[in-house]
């Protein structure tokens, strides 16, 4: 590689060269602090990542915190109705404002717990006490950081000049549109801890050469455990469902034009489940209710990823989000949030345990392999080896992921 590599330094610029096409990053990818905090400056704080679902902060004052590595910001519905996204930190002395996850601004602010200094949910600040001769309160307020909701999705980014998110809204639109994610709601939640590098737990993601040795239960319901080449005919059959059923969601892959061309990476694609499973539940039945444009189940599951760290699975009655927070080199906090109709009753028109059943027996085995990868790739005797034809998306993303470190 050359070009923006170049900028690089010298010793992680050696690094990119170093990696051979097809094959897995070198060591240090994965265990140098000093790169992960490049990561972080160079890459992940230029893209937009998706902070949640809209249909946490319902009311005026609801809020939820958004992280990434030690950045922390409030995502927030405003008096107007509107969702902002205000940085986590007090202007006075630094303090964060908000602790919790998620929570609702009493009387319309945030007033911090250091000095009580307070802010409106726009961000300006409304009291600060004590303050000197000349102190305009109009300049203080939070930073505001940009946002795009987009069926329901909540994307921010810290870039002062943000990535191009047009073709990123129109792969939503078909994909979490058809979906009907726009009216749903967060049903469930749940936060796993990997012990692993950020990349280790977006390649496992990428790729499902680990399916059917490391998830035997999603395994005997998706056919994209299977390598490709066995599955033409049960995938090309589940399209016919799904077009019989008025279900069209192009496949899309923006990752190859979009590595440094200042535009959000976004990607696309459907997969069957297997015979006999209409959603991806213990006995394959649906929970319930559809979503969307389904008034039956089409047997077919849509995958979409936008940016480096936000992915999204939908089967015809639910849907999950994948959030994936790098903190340190050998830390990433996965966070999942199980989506169902915004009108759906638990306990009426779905049962809780069935909706998160199998994507809590996967993230706990995930979880698992991550750790264990990391773990071997620790050793200082470690080389990288060749990916296999079913890690295709893997290679792709470590590709578009060095493309985009030098273009940071």
């Amino acid at each position: 590689m050359t070009g923006p590599i170049d900028e690089l330094t010298p010793r992680l610029a050696a690094l990119v060269r170093s990696r051979r096409a097809g094959y897995a990053l070198p060591r240090d990818f994965y265990t140098d602090p000093q790169i992960f905090e490049c990561d972080v400056q160079r890459m992940l704080l230029r893209h937009w990542f998706c902070a949640g679902h809209a249909s946490s902060i319902a009311r005026p004052g609801d809020y939820l915190l958004a992280e990434l590595a030690n950045e922390s910001v409030i995502i927030v519905r405003t008096a107007a109705h509107q969702v902002r996204a205000l940085l986590n930190v007090c202007r006075h002395r630094g303090s964060r404002l908000c602790a919790e996850h998620a929570g609702h601004a009493p009387a319309g602010r945030f007033t911090c717990p250091y000095h009580a200094w307070s802010y409106d949910l726009e961000g300006r600040l409304l009291a600060a006490r004590h303050m000197p001769e000349g102190f305009r309160r109009e300049e203080m307020g939070l930073r505001s950081l940009p946002v795009r909701v987009v069926e329901g999705l909540i994307f921010t980014t810290f870039a002062e000049e943000p990535l191009d998110f047009s073709a990123a809204e129109a792969a939503l639109a078909q994909s979490a549109g058809t979906h009907g994610w726009g009216r749903a709601k967060v049903a469930h939640r749940e936060l796993y801890v990997i012990n692993a590098n950020w990349k280790l737990a977006i390649e496992n993601y990428m790729e499902c050469y680990h399916c059917q040795p490391a998830h035997p239960e999603y395994a005997r319901r998706h056919v994209y455990a299977r390598p490709a080449e066995l599955n033409i005919e049960l995938e090309r059959a589940a399209r016919q469902r799904g077009a019989a059923l008025g279900i069209r969601v192009p496949d899309i892959d923006e990752y190859a034009c979009a590595a440094g061309a200042g535009r959000e990476s976004v990607s696309v694609f459907r997969s069957a489940l297997h015979e006999g499973h209409a959603s991806a539940t213990a006995d394959g039945r649906p929970l319930g209710r559809y979503m969307g444009s389904f008034s039956a189940s089409d047997g077919n599951s849509t995958y979409f990823d936008i940016g480096p760290l936000s992915d999204f699975l939908a089967y015809p009655d639910h849907g999950l989000i994948y959030r994936f927070i790098p903190r340190a080199v050998d830390r990433t906090e996965m966070e999942l949030l199980w989506l169902v109709d915004a009108e759906a009753v638990e306990g009426t028109d779905y049962d809780a345990e069935q909706l998160t059943w199998l994507w809590k027996t996967t993230s706990i085995e995930d979880k698992r392999i991550v750790e264990m990868n990391q773990a071997g790739i620790d050793s200082r005797f470690f080389v990288p080896g060749p990916y296999s034809t079913q890690e295709s998306y893997a290679d792709r993303f470590v590709t578009w992921y060095l493309a985009e470190l030098g273009a940071g």
